[in-house]
């Protein structure tokens, strides 16, 4: 006769989480602050919005954004909302283009929801997302930016990018235009990932290696987001500096 067994199921591995903070700063030149950034307790979700100051009331559109990404519920299906939250500012943005007195405004963005260790980034413009993976550093977005399709074309190299006099003109921004073209990354996270979002204000300052280092070396989310906000004004910052890092580690 066999002896019944008893199949006792393994409990499912604990998904890493993620820790992280943010830091914006008016820069150098500007006078007020039209960045915004979203972070979140939890480790679920953040964002970086830029507002576009040329236009005026970059802030009012930068805000709309950041309130309208912070509704998404807990349970939402992550790409989906992302995009339908960022159409929604778009159209609320346009919307209060037309009240007396408020002229044109937009944003940039760039948004990540982090669910089940996947990254979901979505971005409009050329605030930018990046990867710090066993000690290297890679974008994972790619700028909505006239420079950049010149780069696309063969028209600039890479380097000669760096530094152009149209790098702030951008092709897509939240207030934009009636349709707002959003694009959507998802990336699978590893225990010890570090995560970085920001505004150009950074970017314009700080060169990817530098970026890459300071990363690296920061002792955490906190300590990385003083780093690079510090690095940006020594070295002049004429527009907002706006950083958020995440750090994935065992739960």
């Amino acid at each position: 006769m066999t002896t019944p067994t008893t199949v006792v199921p393994r409990p499912a591995p604990a998904l890493p989480v993620a820790i992280g903070a943010g830091l914006t700063n008016r820069g150098v030149v500007r006078e007020r602050n039209e960045d915004s950034i979203l972070t979140d307790p939890t480790g679920v979700l953040w964002a970086v919005a830029d507002g576009m100051g040329g236009y005026g009331n970059g802030d009012v559109a930068s805000d709309i954004v950041i309130d309208c990404l912070a509704k998404i519920p807990d349970e939402a299906d992550p790409g989906p909302a992302l995009v339908a939250r960022l159409k929604e500012a778009n159209e609320m943005v346009l919307e209060r283009q037309r009240m007396p007195g408020m002229g044109r405004m937009g944003s940039t963005v760039v948004a990540m929801l982090i669910s089940r260790a996947v990254a979901h980034v979505a971005w409009a413009g050329d605030s930018r997302a990046y990867l710090l993976r066993g000690g290297h550093l890679r974008p994972l977005t790619r700028d909505h930016s006239v420079v950049q399709e010149m780069v696309d074309r063969g028209e600039l190299s890479p380097d000669e990018a760096e530094g152009h006099p149209e790098s702030h003109m951008v092709t897509r921004a939240v207030g934009g235009g009636p349709e707002l073209e959003v694009d959507l990354i998802s990336v699978p996270l590893a225990v010890g990932d570090r995560l970085l979002l920001c505004s150009d204000g950074l970017t314009r300052c700080v060169y990817e290696q530098t970026v890459e280092t300071l990363l690296r070396e920061a002792a955490g989310p906190e300590d990385a987001c003083q780093r690079l906000v510090r690095e940006a004004l020594e070295n002049g910052a004429p527009d907002n500096v706006s950083a958020i890092t995440v750090q994935i580690r065992d739960a």
